[in-house]
């Protein structure tokens, strides 16, 4: 981990392939270590990592939370229904509230793009040194879930080095609502970063032509990429035109809003143009299983069916949360760690279990 650059982590497009090695090594480390039951890692002992999560979540907020008290760092969590915000706290004021408890790391999420990083500019205003963390703000990014995604593909394809080279080349299909999909999004960088090609699938009302150019230059208040050489991004209309040579596929989940916003006749007439079938997805070719990956939660029968989320021949669904939380482990080492890690070898004491619990 020496060197790491990020004080924060906002998104992905800030990431060179460096960075998602490190992250991709330093997760499966974490992944192959004994630390069930009492045994716990003490790298971050004695640290602070507090969850302020404005939206609901299950896999995200709970991985986050397992994550760190593996790390043997203490947790704290915020629910927005028993807090001062009914009383007309501010956001801000919330967060400084745990600041001033000492949070050396902030995990937070909420349904407003850019919330992480605004956060991000009063703190530096403040001259305040925690980190933020965005666990999923509105459409804009979802770090840690891309990461995850980017581990299960690459240990699928190469378990024995499940690095970014494991990507090069491959062709990878993502199928649904990419527009309101801060998923997608996360994906898109990390895939292209990696050297893979991403094919998006779906109707023009959640797949526009836009989004084809999605990589080709960094975002507002980023001077540069930092990936020197992308993966292409090709925009399909079918599943007959999009399967074909993909070596794996990820579904995006529907949301019924979209329906009411006259984006989606209906969530049947989707499955039968979109929804993955074990039929479909012989589209692929090739004799080798294709996987098929999924954010969660599922809507059975709508982006997938059922029969095919079921089958651990080509789902790697529960892969996928298993790998949330050696993923997010390995960001928080990397944040809360820095401050006395920074310049040095991954220190080996820190990462050996320790018998007892902190």
């Amino acid at each position: 981990m020496s060197g790491w650059p990020h004080h924060h982590l906002i998104d992905l497009a800030r990431f060179s392939r460096e960075d998602f090695a490190t992250v991709l090594g330093l997760a499966q480390r974490f992944r192959t270590l004994p630390v069930s039951g009492g045994r716990k890692l003490p790298a971050l002992q004695g640290r602070l990592v507090t969850t302020l999560f404005f939206e609901p979540s299950t896999r995200t907020r709970s991985s986050f939370e397992l994550a760190a008290r593996r790390l043997s760092a203490d947790v704290q969590s915020f629910t927005p229904s028993s807090s001062s915000l009914s009383k007309g706290e501010t956001l801000l004021d919330t967060v400084l509230t745990y600041v001033a408890m000492g949070a050396d790391v902030l995990v937070v999420r909420h349904r407003c793009t850019g919330v992480p990083a605004r956060l991000v500019h009063h703190l530096r205003t403040l001259g305040i040194r925690a980190s933020v963390l965005n666990g999923g703000d509105g459409l804009h990014s979802h770090p840690s879930q891309g990461l995850l995604d980017l581990l299960t593909l690459a240990r699928h394809f190469n378990p024995g080095d499940p690095g970014p080279r494991a990507l090069e080349g491959r062709r990878i299909a993502l199928v649904g609502d990419v527009l309101h999909s801060r998923v997608a999004r996360s994906n898109l960088w990390a895939l292209t970063a990696c050297g893979a090609d991403v094919v998006l699938c779906g109707p023009p009302t959640l797949v526009p032509d836009l989004f084809r150019r999605f990589v080709e230059a960094p975002p507002p208040g980023q001077q540069e990429d930092p990936v020197a050489r992308r993966g292409r991004i090709e925009v399909c209309r079918t599943l007959e035109e999009a399967l074909p040579g993909a070596d794996a596929v990820m579904t995006l989940r529907l949301q019924k809003e979209r329906m009411r916003q006259h984006l989606l006749s209906s969530l049947e007439s989707y499955h039968r143009c979109f929804g993955l079938t074990h039929a479909r997805l012989r589209l692929c070719g090739g004799s080798a299983p294709v996987p098929v990956l999924h954010p969660g939660p599922v809507n059975r029968g709508v982006e997938m069916s059922g029969a095919l989320l079921s089958d651990p021949e080509h789902s790697l669904v529960d892969e996928q949360v298993l790998n949330g939380v050696p993923v997010r482990m390995a960001l928080l080492y990397l944040l809360a760690a820095s401050e006395v890690a920074q310049g040095a070898a991954l220190d080996q004491s820190s990462l050996n279990p320790s018998s007892s619990r902190p």
